[in-house]
């Protein structure tokens, strides 16, 4: 066996949380598209990311987003979720997609806008005490188009001024999550573009509070695992959303892309003690625009479960001898090697053992769920981006 007995033991821990937007409709800004069986409220949908679980034993929690997976009873949705087996997470706040954000929401120079912004992060302050939720996890869209369009210092001090009211609502058991992005939907500034500005936002408030990495939120080229590796140092690395990225904020599935890139950030993690550790956690924020739901994202947790693998097979103490030797190329043979070692057999042998599929993309295709929401799910409006 490649992979030895003491690697799985840590491969047992993994976990992976998955995001209930990930299994609704979505799309670019020119077309949403449609598909058969897709979830028409937030109880299909965590029905749906109970199946991810199922057959990979990966992704035990779900995060929700506000207001899309808004219920009247969000205790009847916390037990729903353990009747299936997995339990809710991470609460999204929104402040994206309603008209008065147009030029900001927890940046706006309007106080009205502010407090309306605030009011709701208030409201996700109240669900996470619901249904038991650690995080509370900010994206802000916030930012401008225009040189002289706003004072973007103004911005930051707004900012850090509506995160202190916030920050100060979140319970002694909270997080407050601050996620970056460099552009989009704002092209001239966004007011937390980059994992400095998040830093400073975040460590200006106090302990809870620290930083997302989404790994689709940077300029080509850069060096992802840098920053992984300085956020852990610091101690503010509070969770990634993996997925993948061709051009922009593409969402697609983790590892796609550059399966090397995630081989790296993940070597980075296990380096820094980030990985198992519950101060870090690992969510996906993807949207299968063109595949269907469920299988993507049981494929996107095994392309996270095999890299990591990969990653736990460097050899670190030939690395930091050679390291320490100044041998170049044999440390990054060593890396190498790592990397290009196929565990796919192995894992498919410790699935089996635990009781799991060996192939769970197979094990779903056959357990005859896709053609049952299929033919269940005819009527009624399906969920999806804004809803």
């Amino acid at each position: 066996m490649t992979i030895p007995s003491t690697t799985l033991e840590l491969l047992a821990r993994q976990a992976i949380e998955l995001p209930s937007w990930a299994f609704g409709n979505s799309g670019t800004r020119f077309k949403v598209f449609g598909s058969a069986g897709t979830p028409r409220d937030p109880f299909e949908k965590i029905s749906d990311a109970a199946q991810v679980h199922k057959n990979t034993g990966l992704a035990p929690s779900v995060a929700l987003h506000i207001p899309w997976d808004k219920v009247s009873s969000y205790s009847d949705l916390k037990r729903h979720a353990e009747d299936n087996g997995v339990s809710l997470g991470t609460v999204n706040s929104n402040t994206f997609q309603d008209d008065d954000y147009k030029l900001g929401s927890v940046t706006h120079s309007d106080p009205r806008i502010r407090q309306k912004a605030i009011d709701h992060h208030f409201e996700c302050i109240d669900i996470m005490n619901e249904i038991g939720s650690r995080d509370l996890k900010i994206w802000l869209a916030d930012g401008t188009n225009y040189p002289g369009q706003d004072d973007m210092r103004a911005r930051q001090d707004r900012l850090h001024d509506s995160l202190s009211k916030i920050y100060e609502r979140i319970g002694e058991g909270h997080r407050l999550v601050l996620e970056y992005k460099f552009f989009e939907p704002a092209f001239y500034h966004t007011d937390v573009p980059d994992w400095g500005t998040s830093y400073a936002q975040v460590s200006a408030l106090g302990d809870r509070a620290v930083v997302c990495l989404d790994t689709g939120h940077h300029a080509p080229g850069t060096n992802i695992e840098f920053i992984v590796m300085q956020l852990l140092r610091l101690g503010k690395l509070g969770s990634f959303d993996f997925n993948s990225r061709f051009y922009a904020d593409d969402d697609l599935i983790v590892g796609a892309a550059d399966p090397f890139q995630l081989f790296r950030i993940l070597l980075e993690v296990i380096r820094g003690g980030g990985y198992a550790n519950p101060d870090v956690a690992f969510m996906l924020d993807q949207c299968h625009n063109i595949e269907k739901k469920i299988p993507g994202q049981i494929r996107s947790v095994l392309n996270v479960q095999e890299m990591t693998a990969r990653a736990l097979l460097v050899d670190r103490d030939a690395l930091t001898a050679a390291q320490k030797a100044g041998d170049v190329l044999t440390a990054n043979q060593i890396v190498m090697d790592a990397f290009y070692t196929d565990v796919r057999s192995d894992l498919a042998d410790w699935r089996e053992s635990r009781g799991l599929p060996r192939d769970p993309m197979a094990a779903y295709a056959a357990s005859g769920y896709q053609e049952k929401i299929e033919q269940e799910r005819v009527g009624g409006t399906q969920a999806g981006w804004g809803a």
